[in-house]
Formats: structure tokens, sequence, C-alpha cells
């Protein structure tokens, strides 16, 4: 069996509003309009597995992640998580799940962070020795020694992202759902973040869901990304090979030493400044087969490759798809 299965899963929403014509009857008539937020999505993840969920805004990523935790009931199919129905078994199966949402909080504001933990040791039903073992782990692991003291509200949003985090992990969760973690965050904060989530998945075997709009998110820590649009599920596999489809124009800037013959090259030559431009489609040309095309070319002082940015990767991705 699959640490969690969908078949088919749909949900939609029914929205009522003021109809824009009618006279007076606008007063007490409503339209009606039922929009379909997820459409038979089916899909598996097993246990431990670390996987994106991307799209643009009202893909239906927010729809799924509620599904899975059991907020929501969905309109048609079935999903199960370790062998529970999450809307089902709600009680039971949010024993088992930790989540951390960038713009929102389970801790509390105005006491320490520590009195949290401990409210959630209680809320958990957890022993005080195994609670304190784990607390111990994911203190030293978070950085969390020099503020566990301190009230919520008084942290920076850096140290309140991991505490969070070390909230969401106490009582062991089989499943982890992740909210845009690193939003707001600096560099450094985001770097270890990233390593303490690949940690904690590789050591405990933790399988964690990571929905964001931080595409370097996506490529540190997920092999595997689902990508949503209009509700569907439009691609499921590996993150290399969706982005190996959208990569197709590559840049690499040379400057040489003296003149350099750059006429039989099979690429677009522009130049800046004393360097040269050469714009090429890999698939066409490999970059192998151009490398050394380029150095037999001249002295090569300096050389630099420069693939797409991510982001535009995914921008287009979007467009091609029409989200």
């Amino acid at each position: 069996m699959h640490f969690i299965e969908a078949k088919s899963l749909s949900k939609t929403y029914v929205r009522h509003s003021a109809p824009k014509t009618g006279g007076i009857s606008r007063l007490w008539r409503r339209d009606t309009q039922r929009v379909e937020a997820l459409t038979e999505a089916s899909f598996s993840i097993e246990r431990g597995e670390l996987v994106g969920l991307i799209g643009p805004n009202g893909a239906g990523k927010s729809t799924t992640v509620k599904l899975l935790t059991g907020i929501l009931t969905p309109s048609g199919g079935t999903c199960t998580v370790d062998g529970r129905t999450p809307w089902a078994e709600r009680q039971e199966h949010v024993r088992h799940l930790g989540a951390v949402f960038g713009q929102r909080t389970q801790l509390w504001w105005d006491v320490p962070i520590r009195d949290s933990f401990l409210l959630l040791r209680d809320i958990y039903a957890l022993d005080q020795a195994g609670w304190q073992k784990r607390l111990d782990e994911l203190v030293d692991a978070l950085q969390l020694g020099d503020f566990l003291y301190t009230p919520l509200r008084q942290l920076s949003l850096g140290q309140r992202m991991r505490a969070e985090l070390c909230g969401s992990l106490l009582h062991k969760p089989s499943l982890l759902f992740l909210d845009e973690p690193t939003i707001g965050l600096d560099a450094v904060s985001k770097l270890k973040l990233r390593a303490f989530l690949k940690e904690e998945n590789r050591q405990n075997g933790t399988t964690i869901l990571l929905t964001t709009h931080d595409m370097e998110d996506m490529l540190a820590l997920c092999s595997r990304v689902m990508v949503l649009g209009h509700g569907r599920l439009l691609y499921d596999g590996a993150l290399d090979a969706l982005l190996q489809q959208y990569d197709t124009v590559h840049t690499l800037r040379v400057t040489f030493d003296g003149g350099a013959d750059l006429t039989s090259l099979p690429a677009s030559v522009t130049r800046d400044g004393d360097a040269y431009v050469l714009t090429y489609e890999p698939a066409r040309t490999p970059t192998s087969v151009l490398l050394p095309q380029v150095l037999a070319a001249g002295t090569v002082r300096e050389m630099t490759l420069k693939e797409q940015n991510v982001d535009e990767l995914i921008a287009r991705m979007y467009r091609e798809m029409a989200l």
C-alpha cells in the first residue's frame, strides 16, 4: 500500500453572489457558480518521499493540502494517508501530521516558545522523557537555545520559522506539510532551514510535501514535483526532467586573449565589451560539442556558462500550459 494514495480526487465549491441585473429582486436573488478547485487528481506518494507541489495561484494546491489533512471533504474520489481516510478519521489522522505555514503560526504569540512546546506536549499526550529527548534534538538542530525562553512576538522571522518547525516536529509526525516555509527569510536562514529539512527527511524518514513559489527551495529539497493547473494534475515526475523540457537556450560568455574566429560556430554571437556572448540550443548543439570549437577559435582567458534562470523556466512552463 502506498503511504498516500489519491484516486480521482475532486473538490467543487459553490459560490453565491448578487446578480448584476434584475432590479429590486437583486436584494433577495443570488446567482450560483460552481468552481472546480480540484478535478479527478490521482497520485501516490511513498513513505519518506520529499515531494514538491507547484502551480500558479488558484491552481488547486491549497485545496489538495486541505483534503490530505482532512480539513476538507472531497466532492468525489478517494484518498488514504497511511491507511486512514483523512476527513473520516480526522482526530486520529492529525496526531500523525505536522504543518508549517509561512503566513500563520501554531505557537502562542505572547508566551516563551518553550511554554508553547509544553502545551503541545500535553495536546499530543507525549510522555515527558520522550518529549524532552525530542525537544533537545530539535533545539540543537535548529539552534533555538538562545531564545527558548523568549516570547514568540519578540523573535525575528527566521527565528520564528525555526520555532514553528520545532513545534510541528515535536510529536514525530510521519507526514509534514510545508507551505512557503522560507518566505521572507534571508539567504543564511534559508540555507539552514533547507539543510535541516533534508536531514530530518533522511534520519527519520518523514514524508514531506512542499508547496512554494520559491523554486530555489524546490531545487534544493525535491527530486519529484507535481504540477497543478486549473485544478488538474498536469505533471507528476522528476523535477530535472521537467526543467529540461523548457531549458532550451543556454548562454556562453567568453573572453579571449587576442583575436578569435567565431564565424563557424553553431551559435548566435554578440559582443558585450571585450566578451563574446554565444547563445545556442543545447538540444541541437550539445555543450560538449560547442566547447571544443570555442577553445579552438582562440586563446580563452575566461569562459562562463549560464543556464536559464529556474524562475524563467517555470514561467515559460506556465505560459505553455496556459496557466
